[in-house]
């Protein structure tokens, strides 16, 4: 379905005529033709007769969940852009939003000027990836999302930021610490942008020597070097209208920085042992553990190409600072490894769960990983208890002398278990009660900033709904 030629198109669905009548004022002034619907099957219908550039939807409506109108109209209309509007505090429905293919959400009450800003945002991507799409001659096909799990609201902020870089054509750069996910960021911003449909290759910088990485990036012509028995094309070339994702840049040498950053400027590659270059089309995105700007301060990295890199910066939080991702990360790896090992293992007994939760995971989701892969390779039943995780957890359980989980309640196991956030939600709201409400101490005890507990009481209070955690700290009264 063709867009249309003139005015940008836009259906707004929304229940409330107040919040509907006003949005289509404000888009109307700002140029857009604009079509209301207040039932979600209304929208479907007209997505049916007529191309809309973009969709600004209420999640709560009257007929349909909103996130059934979004299945039903990409599916009318694979390459729609779509905003949802949604009630403060549903993180976890937001991201699945985002999952099913939302360009972004906005929170009621919405501000006026945040809905225009994120519209706007929308439209300026869609018109890049169709720009993009019309030059390679290709159509775009609708994006497939690599599985990013959780519901903390730094991560899903991290993923829209990710979904809105996406669309262009900048460098970014990934921080974080080791383990933490950064190529799977990585690959997020690739499956989305307009070069989906040519190849995502991936180095490690650290793992090859000067030489190697070299001849790895850029390739090399036969006879460079001993063993050179056939030209090579390098990981550009085969990158070609592509993505490169270079991980652990703040590792490389500076003599392979000043020929990465010849590439990033001239958009064209030499070969080792090569005497001609050749043109390249590759995004760059790069990640690091390190504080590249104390290493251009040292002189160990250099800042024309640090400001190549950091076009666009991208943190990914530490898993100790989000812990209430820490249920739905280790309910993803089991049923991952389980599938793959054929073990029948459905879930977690509730002091194992515990133990996961408390812990705190220096090695990032990469450590968790690998604990639930462990767990199912010796859990002898259907359940993986506490006997199937490793020492190093159970001490750091024990170590914090909290009380245990009542007796007799069920396990977390995939057929009678409350939903994955409860476990957590009981276990923060109990350590709460054992400090008596210091919401100083509950934080220490927890291993995350007080800005965190914060968040995720707020979650739980609207969750519940009687207000019984106040943010008064007893340590500050």
């Amino acid at each position: 379905m063709a867009l249309p030629a003139d005015r940008p198109v836009m259906l707004v669905v929304v229940d409330d005529p107040g919040a509907s009548g006003l949005l289509q004022e404000i888009f109307q002034r700002e140029g857009y033709d604009v079509t209301t619907a207040a039932r979600g099957a209304d929208a479907i219908r007209l997505a049916g007769t007529r191309a809309f550039d973009v969709v600004l939807s209420d999640v709560k409506l009257p007929d349909i969940d909103g996130l059934e109108v979004l299945r039903r109209l990409r599916k009318e209309q694979p390459d729609l852009t779509v905003i949802l509007i949604t009630a403060f505090g549903t993180v976890e429905t937001a991201i699945r939003a985002l999952h099913e293919g939302a360009y972004d959400y906005v929170r009621k009450p919405f501000k006026v000027d945040e809905v225009t800003r994120c519209v706007a945002r929308a439209m300026e991507r869609r018109r890049l990836l169709r720009e993009q799409g019309e030059s390679s001659g290709q159509p775009l096909p609708r994006a497939t999302v690599p599985s990013i799990v959780g519901s903390n609201p730094a991560m899903v902020e991290l993923f829209k930021l990710a979904l809105r870089v996406a669309g262009t054509r900048s460098s970014v750069l990934i921080r974080g610490e080791s383990g933490t996910g950064k190529e799977l960021i990585a690959r997020t911003i690739h499956s989305h942008s307009a070069r989906r449909e040519q190849p995502f290759v991936a180095v490690n910088c650290t793992s090859l020597s000067e030489t190697l990485l070299e001849t790895e990036l850029f390739g090399h012509v036969k006879g460079a070097f001993t063993g050179a028995t056939e030209r090579r094309p390098g990981l550009f070339l085969e990158a070609n209208h592509g993505t490169v994702f270079l991980d652990e840049v703040g590792d490389m040498s500076l003599s392979m920085q000043a020929k990465l950053l010849r590439v990033l400027q001239e958009h064209e590659v030499k070969p080792v042992g090569g005497t001609e270059t050749v043109p390249v089309d590759t995004r760059v995105v790069a990640a690091t553990h390190r504080d590249l700007e104390s290493l251009v301060h040292a002189g160990r990295f250099r800042e024309d190409l640090y400001y190549r890199l950091n076009v666009v910066s991208l943190k990914v939080p530490p898993l100790r600072e989000r812990p209430d991702d820490v249920p739905l990360l280790a309910a993803h790896f089991l049923r991952q490894y389980s599938a793959q090992s054929g073990r029948p293992v459905h879930g977690f007994s509730r002091e194992a769960m515990a133990a996961l939760v408390r812990y705190g995971w220096p090695g990032n989701v990469r450590e968790l990983e690998n604990v639930v892969d462990r767990a199912v390779a010796l859990a002898t039943g259907s359940v993986a208890e506490e006997a199937d995780l490793p020492d190093k957890l159970l001490g750091a359980v024990q170590g914090l002398d909290s009380p245990a989980p009542p007796a007799g309640e069920p396990l977390l196991g995939l057929r009678d278990r409350p939903p994955l956030g409860e476990i957590v939600r009981r276990y923060v709201l109990g350590v709460l009660a054992e400090v008596g409400g210091n919401k100083s101490e509950a934080a220490r005890v927890l291993g995350v900033p007080r800005r965190s507990l914060y968040r995720m009481i707020d979650r739980y209070e609207a969750a519940r709904g009687d207000g019984v955690v106040s943010h008064n700290d007893s340590s500050e009264t």
